[in-house]
């Protein structure tokens, strides 16, 4: 295998999609053969295993936990039966087993957020150890590396913030050494905090993680490899006939994923952007099919770029008669959210009352509900509070949209036959958002895409 210098260096990361199997990685494996400037893998856990992880950790009943852990050994062995000479591994892979098994026990007894990432982290270990065993197979010198040596972050596990200088440090002097010689292969979303306990970065976190590598080890691209071939005008599920978007900014595509396009994290672009790493999005089950390159700017950026939908949003409407001329009423409700570690997506005022639409891309991998009696309680001393749930949200994202004329006509005019609960426009030139029913989200969007992009 000839190697590529390390000024043109690439970074692969496989989602769990291109890990879910045998012949998935066996697929993803001939990419990174493919392309000898590939030197760093990042991959996240074989898909299902992540949630069957979370469930244990929830420390459920025993009956339960008995069926989760046959379920993640039902998956990896399938992977493991089909290696050439898989005894080595499998002993390997047991021995993860067994610590799942007695960690989901402690579990059983007692839940932490700490618990929750030292077994959740499983998944990606398992998955890299596979996959080093799946490229030696193909007579490629691949060795594995633990994330954790080199990923360092706080201690607020579920979603935990990377420190990016200890990063680059540590990845200048632990792991370029070994990619001069070696393929690395290594875990997406994991870390440790300062007492070497294991973190998780939150959902999303191996697009994260490929992305802070990208940028310490100033990689000419990262590759996102998913079961998706880029970045679509919307979802093709929900209308088949989404275009495929060839180039798009770095700003569009993060308005995408931060209003709810599946294919990147938003967080995963900031590393990228900030280091002016052009991004490429493709499809591991189809790498000829081509696919989106994200980059800082694009020429002749349209009007309209694509629609993106977030479902189950909750809408909370704050009345107070005490907003009326007073100052620091917000700023409260701000406080109180923010105490509550809860983002704010869309607002809206009038002069007694305050709309919002919480962010749950903001909250941490653990998946709890945002809206806890505690937060409920604390708003109620307040004022009073309207809860809505069962909402979408609908984002067309686009150009210099609050400069152009006629975007209102163009997007409500077709939508008379919908209830439109609450609109944001104006404060970025990038997006139009709404909210409508959940119920009619879809129909919503095909309205919108005939109208806007066929």
């Amino acid at each position: 295998m000839s190697t590529a210098p390390l000024n043109s260096l690439l970074v692969a990361k496989f989602g769990g999609t291109s890990v879910a199997n045998f012949d998935a990685m066996i697929r993803s494996a001939d990419i990174v053969l493919s392309n000898p400037a590939v030197r760093l893998v990042v991959l996240s856990a074989s898909a299902g295993v992540t949630n069957l992880l979370i469930a244990l950790a929830e420390g459920k009943d025993p009956d339960r936990r008995a069926y989760h852990l046959d379920e993640i050994r039902r998956i990896q062995y399938a992977i493991v039966d089909r290696l050439d000479n898989g005894q080595v591994i499998r002993e390997e892979i047991d021995r993860m087993l067994d610590n799942i098994a007695m960690l989901s026990e402690a579990a059983g007894l007692a839940t932490s957020n700490a618990l929750t990432d030292e077994l959740v982290s499983h998944g990606e270990l398992m998955s890299t150890l596979l996959f080093v065993e799946v490229m030696r197979q193909r007579q490629a010198p691949a060795q594995w590396f633990d994330i954790r040596k080199i990923m360092r972050t706080d201690d607020r596990f579920g979603r935990a913030e990377p420190d990016g200088a200890a990063l680059k440090e540590l990845a200048r002097t632990s792991l370029l050494p070994r990619l001069a010689e070696s393929l690395i292969i290594t875990q997406g979303f994991i870390g440790s905090e300062p007492k070497g306990r294991t973190t998780t970065l939150g959902r999303g976190g191996s697009d994260y993680t490929a992305a802070l590598l990208g940028e310490a080890l100033q990689a000419s691209r990262i590759d996102i490899w998913t079961d998706v071939p880029g970045i679509y005008t919307t979802d093709p599920r929900v209308v088949p006939e989404a275009r495929r978007i060839d180039e798009i900014s770095f700003e569009e595509a993060a308005e995408m994923a931060t209003f709810g396009a599946k294919i990147l994290h938003p967080a995963t672009l900031l590393p990228a952007v900030r280091s002016d790493i052009p991004v490429f999005v493709g499809s591991s089950k189809d790498p000829h099919a081509g696919g989106t390159l994200v980059c800082n700017k694009t020429a002749h950026p349209p009007l309209f770029r694509a629609l993106a939908l977030r479902r189950r949003q909750t809408l909370l409407t704050l009345h107070s008669l005490n907003m009326l001329q007073a100052r620091g009423f917000l700023a409260e409700v701000f406080n109180i959210l923010a105490r509550h570690f809860i983002s704010v997506d869309l607002i809206t005022t009038s002069e007694v009352s305050v709309a919002l639409t919480m962010d749950t891309t903001g909250s941490n991998t653990i998946g709890d509900s945002l809206l806890t009696t505690a937060l409920l309680t604390e708003l109620s001393s307040l004022c009073r509070v309207e809860v809505e749930e069962n909402l979408a949200l609908i984002a067309l994202i686009g150009n210099n949209l609050s400069q152009a004329c006629g975007v209102g006509k163009d997007v409500f005019g077709v939508l008379d036959p919908f209830n439109i609960r609450l609109i944001c426009y104006g404060a970025s030139s990038h997006n139009l958002c709404f909210l409508v029913p959940g119920a009619d989200a879809e129909q919503v969007v095909k309205t919108l895409h005939s109208n806007l992009f066929e």
